[in-house]
């Protein structure tokens, strides 16, 4: 069983509940096609009209070997965005035969793993349980100049990032980054706005040092390239289908929320954090229970806003972070996902629910743009009046919104992580090859 519960707060909530704009989401009668698919990556060339690497066809059958660096300053058991896409890789390149360096900083209880570089590091400010690398460029250089990997990808642009795209130009070893927040979207919501141009300048700077910027969607390779980044290229996000899935349902844990028949849970998953702005989501909801009264809104995961939200709204449920099998449970139990993050580079959260065949309210950017076909797969809005309305006509609506999880289920399962894989692996190579440093292939 879960561990959610009603936050006791000791006084009930009192809803600011506004009036909504016209319908701005519809519903086609026709039945719900299978978005089309799309290459994982997609070459591109450069502001500066550099040439784009070419991609070697990626082999997979064992014969070629290579050995490959991974640069993070989070991972696991971290829970982010950031971190699973990075393990996934990881694991990814080494089913394929491939060694895989991983340096990232050390956490609690730490073992040192032999094909692991671990480094100290920082808590970040507000997030205890998350950690940035202090800067490692001459440990690094020495490491590498020894192991000497053909490639290196890193994901953060911490201080650790730094060092290591320092470490890896002083050996001439070839780079990839990985652009996975916006960090200047985030510094309205801690009052530095002002802040926000030297943020992606600092940011461009780095990426620029690379041989590959790799973004999760096109929407954003647009704005990066327009913004001056050079040699950014599409590599899909992976969803594993197999765990993410409607038969993952658990009536339950449904009826441990307090919920029992038909009755109805709108489920959030993520950071609770003031970036994410879930008082949007609060407002839906309660809007929603106008026309459901005994609906349950639940909440998976944990951040600073998490007190705050809870001691408002003693009726919410709170489930804490969830992993693996526990975290697909929660998705599949879910009726309705409200997503109401304005900030997010991406949103692996938005997958998770389509794969786990929950009808999802998003706004129409990162993987919901990308990913969902509104009216069809669920709601891609563009305001928050269209938000919220969204959110009414599909609690309303049973069946529609149930196939919309169906149809959001079955598009999913194209995501396969060995097709993203199987890509990064493909650029992995490009860059080494572009490089001019040798593959070698095993006997």
């Amino acid at each position: 069983m879960g561990n959610c519960r009603l936050w006791d707060a000791g006084r009930s909530h009192r809803s600011c509940v506004k009036r909504h704009s016209p319908t701005l989401f519809t519903i086609p009668d026709s039945r719900f096609p299978t978005p089309d698919s799309h290459p994982s990556v997609t070459p591109a060339t450069s502001s500066r009209n550099t040439a784009a690497i070419a991609f070697p066809e990626a082999r997979s059958n064992g014969r070629t070997t290579m050995r490959y660096a991974i640069v993070t300053e989070t991972y696991p058991p971290e829970v982010n965005g950031v971190a699973l896409t990075v393990h996934g890789l990881e694991t990814g390149l080494r089913a394929r035969g491939h060694q895989v360096d991983v340096v990232r900083p050390r956490q609690a209880a730490d073992s040192t793993p032999a094909d692991t570089v671990l480094v100290r590091g920082a808590s970040l400010p507000r997030y205890p349980g998350l950690k940035f690398g202090l800067p490692a460029t001459r440990r690094l250089t020495r490491h590498w100049a020894t192991t000497q990997p053909d490639a290196i990808y890193v994901a953060t642009e911490g201080p650790l990032g730094w060092s290591a795209m320092r470490a890896a130009r002083r050996l001439g070893i070839p780079v990839a980054t990985g652009f996975h927040t916006r960090f200047d979207e985030y510094l309205p919501d801690y009052g530095a706005a002002w802040l926000q141009g030297t943020a992606l300048r600092w940011m461009r700077r780095f990426h620029n040092q690379a041989e590959a910027t790799l973004v999760p969607t096109r929407e954003l390779q647009q704005f990066l390239r327009g913004s001056g980044f050079e040699r950014v290229q599409l590599l899909a996000r992976a969803v594993d289908s197999l765990q993410f899935d409607p038969s993952r349902r658990d009536a339950a844990l449904r009826a441990e929320w307090g919920i029992e028949g038909e009755g109805f849970a709108a489920i959030y998953v993520g950071r609770i954090a003031n970036e994410k702005n879930l008082p949007l989501a609060i407002r839906a909801f309660r809007k929603l229970q106008q026309l459901r009264p005994k609906a349950r809104f639940v909440w998976v995961g944990d951040g600073p806003a998490r007190e705050k939200i809870a001691h408002e709204n003693p009726d919410f449920i709170f489930c804490g972070i969830q992993r693996g099998d526990a975290l697909a449970r929660h998705f599949a139990s879910g009726d309705l996902f409200l997503f109401p993050s304005r900030s997010e580079t991406f949103g692996n959260v938005t997958l998770e629910a389509m794969a786990s065949g929950v009808a999802t309210v998003a706004f129409d950017y990162g993987a919901a743009r990308e990913y969902l076909r509104n009216g069809q797969t669920g709601a891609a809005v563009e305001d928050d009046a269209a938000f919220v309305q969204a959110a009414l006509t599909l609690t309303e609506n049973d069946d529609v919104r149930q196939r919309m999880g169906h149809a959001a289920a079955q598009a999913m399962k194209k995501l396969h992580p060995d097709n993203v894989v199987s890509d990064f692996e493909a650029l992995l190579l490009g860059i080494t090859a572009a490089r001019g440093r040798y593959v070698v292939d095993a006997a």
